[in-house]
């Protein structure tokens, strides 16, 4: 049955971001399957043409327009930059939660749907549909969550302890909170746990062209695609372990990262290559060459990478490293072709855009 959906969202088309894709793939699928989906989120370039092409509807979110503070001067000044910046974070959400006025705004005159999801990150998203949610808007509201608020594990600083009262205010008002995995429920207060589904990632895997020529055999190639938290999903081990280590066979490890300053002081030959960022289909593309990937675990269990379902789509081994374990005979039977300790990926099936769209119509009465 053709179902009225609408997908509030901050990240979307033509963002190159995890939660872009998770927005935007969802919104393709449920209106290639017949379903009336509007999406309301910012206006950027070619947004609107993608949505007339895929047969959704667009409406603005308007832009975030309160300025965000910056790092900035030497020394002390630069101090001082660094502390107002992580405080306005870290006190009032500062400048995201803009987000909670342009989604109140934007919904003010919506109603008649089957189905409202929000989709975070940031949170200020699922508050925003909060302060004005009613069943006279949708008949229900579906908050889709990537990594855990009050329960992440792997920022440098906890959320305050009042984020928590926010947390609970708009869990309560929700019909379900969708999660990606099972091990990201315990990132939540335990009375909504009821509430929660688990709705892996998904992604078009027919969209995707891989490469099908012949690997160069005179080296060895691997890479990396996604952030660095230092102290947590942190490379220095191993970028100092493969700086030292010399092998019969050359070997180039490359880097897709936002979070270049974590990679720049292992560059000391033409072992380890930053790479600029690149959109999604090609940088599937670009791993598909190589001889295996690399993941960078994060601390706890409440969040996974979201890179995994990339290297679940292009098929290659991957070479989990945890920082401060690192297995240095693991590493080096790796650059050998010896894939015996590669990390164990769930069924590619679970991923398939058709079936992650599909539960989340099933939560539509």
């Amino acid at each position: 049955m053709t179902k009225k959906i609408l997908l509030v969202c901050n990240a979307f088309y033509p963002e190159n971001s995890p939660r872009s894709f998770r927005a935007t793939e969802l919104a393709k699928e449920l209106a290639r399957q017949g379903h009336h989906v509007t999406v309301i989120t910012h206006p950027r370039t070619g947004v609107e043409t993608f949505c007339q092409k895929n047969g959704i509807t667009f409406k603005s979110l308007g832009d975030l327009t309160w300025p965000e503070p910056k790092v900035k001067g030497t020394g002390v000044i630069r101090l001082f930059w660094r502390i107002i910046v992580r405080l306005s974070a870290l006190l009032f959400e500062y400048p995201k939660i803009q987000l909670v006025f342009l989604v109140k705004k934007a919904l003010k005159n919506e109603s008649g749907y089957d189905a409202l999801i929000s989709v975070a990150v940031p949170y200020s998203i699922h508050w925003g549909v909060a302060s004005v949610w009613s069943n006279n808007m949708a008949s229900v509201w579906i908050a889709d969550c990537g990594d855990p608020y009050m329960g992440q594990e792997n920022d440098s600083f906890k959320p305050l302890f009042y984020f928590g009262w926010v947390e609970k205010w708009f869990c309560k008002k929700v019909d379900y909170l969708t999660v990606p995995t099972e091990k990201s429920i315990g990132g939540y207060y335990t009375e909504f746990h009821p509430k929660i589904k688990v709705i892996p990632q998904g992604f078009r895997f027919e969209d995707v062209q891989l490469y099908e020529g012949e690997k160069d055999s005179s080296k060895i190639v691997f890479g990396y695609a996604g952030m660095f938290i230092p102290g947590r999903r942190d490379p220095s081990e191993f970028l100092d372990y493969i700086n030292n280590l010399e092998l019969d066979k050359p070997f180039e490890f490359h880097v897709y990262t936002t979070t270049p300053q974590f990679v720049i002081p292992f560059i000391k030959n033409s072992k380890i290559i930053l790479k600029e960022i690149v959109p999604r289909e090609k940088l599937l593309f670009e791993l598909s060459k190589m001889n295996f990937v690399v993941n960078f675990e994060n601390v706890g269990n409440t969040q996974t990478p979201s890179k995994l379902i990339d290297y679940l789509i292009v098929d290659k081994p991957v070479l989990s490293i945890k920082y401060g374990q690192l297995n240095e005979a693991v590493v080096a039977a790796f650059l050998k072709n010896d894939y015996t300790s590669q990390m164990v990926l769930p069924d590619k099936n679970n991923y398939r855009i058709e079936n992650v769209a599909a539960k989340f119509v099933a939560l539509i009465p």
